[in-house]
């Protein structure tokens, strides 16, 4: 099998979870090693992504290590088994690998909430909108750098177009309708449009009003992607270097209870909409 010069964060993803169930069956790396025929170096580097599982490795490792967890099993062994190079390779060497990583885990979650305190969804933004959020980016990003993020940007809706339509749900705080990125005519543009997404069946945007007041997680966006399981659930954070990735359990609750909270606090689905298209005719 061929070594992974950057392996993606889902191919991480595989090969952490074989070794935290190798932890957990109290499993040495010679003894793993030495169920799959290999030495424990290779091994290693299975673990962290380097090297891909075969679905029959993954399958040997999770018996000797008794996990009984058959839908847990099945979903590492379908991880494993996906190996198509989806479209977000295209931008691979002209895109940070992160924007890449957020791509695939849209494309692979059974559902994704988001949280946004500063702008519109990325999912949700149109092209012009897209593009003035790209241009405030600090150091400035060149124009041919700003073109290949909106086209990514814009491609990443793909997940709203395929047979099996992504559900979709976003939580978007009012500052964030009312920040006049690309100035008032694409803004007003992004707010018609976010109103016309919010009409899709798998599509649902609440808006937390400012009169709530303080809330959790206000300091930074957050991208709460399901997987097949819920121990395979993925928390995306946005910083200043780049995107974030984290599945501690932990962690996991944690981002949970901010997005429940936000569930109790926002506006209805029919409510925000309404709200949305007025601050759009006050604009």
């Amino acid at each position: 099998m061929s070594t992974r010069i950057t392996p993606t964060q889902r191919q991480k993803r595989l090969g952490s979870e074989l070794r935290k169930m190798r932890l957990a069956a109290d499993a040495t790396t010679e003894y793993a090693a030495s169920l799959l025929g290999i030495d424990r170096t290779r091994l290693s580097n299975m673990e962290s992504g380097i090297r891909p599982f075969s679905p029959e490795r993954v399958r040997i490792l999770a018996c000797n290590y008794a996990c009984t967890d058959e839908s847990y099993v099945e979903a590492l062994v379908a991880m494993a088994v996906d190996k198509e190079r989806g479209w977000w390779e295209r931008h691979r060497g002209t895109l940070p690998s992160g924007l890449l990583d957020i791509a695939e885990l849209e494309w692979h979650a059974t559902r994704v909430r988001t949280a946004q305190v500063m702008h519109a969804p990325g999912l949700l933004q149109s092209e012009g909108y897209a593009r003035a959020v790209f241009a405030a980016v600090l150091p400035p990003l060149t124009r041919l750098e700003i073109e290949l993020r909106v086209a990514h940007r814009m491609e990443r809706q793909q997940v709203f177009e395929r047979p099996d339509p992504l559900p979709y749900v976003a939580h978007v705080h009012e500052a964030a309708l009312r920040m006049p990125y690309g100035g008032t005519g694409a803004t007003r543009q992004q707010l018609r449009h976010l109103g016309a997404q919010s009409e899709r069946d798998n599509i649902e945007v609440r808006v937390i009003p400012t009169s709530v007041g303080g809330f959790p997680g206000a300091g930074h966006a957050l991208l709460y992607a399901d997987g097949a399981v819920p121990c395979l659930d993925t928390v995306q954070l946005d910083s200043a270097h780049g995107p974030e990735f984290t599945h501690a359990e932990a962690q996991l609750t944690k981002y949970r209870a901010h997005l429940d909270w936000m569930d109790g606090a926002a506006m209805t689905s029919t409510a925000s909409r309404d709200h949305i298209r007025k601050i759009a005719r006050e604009l």
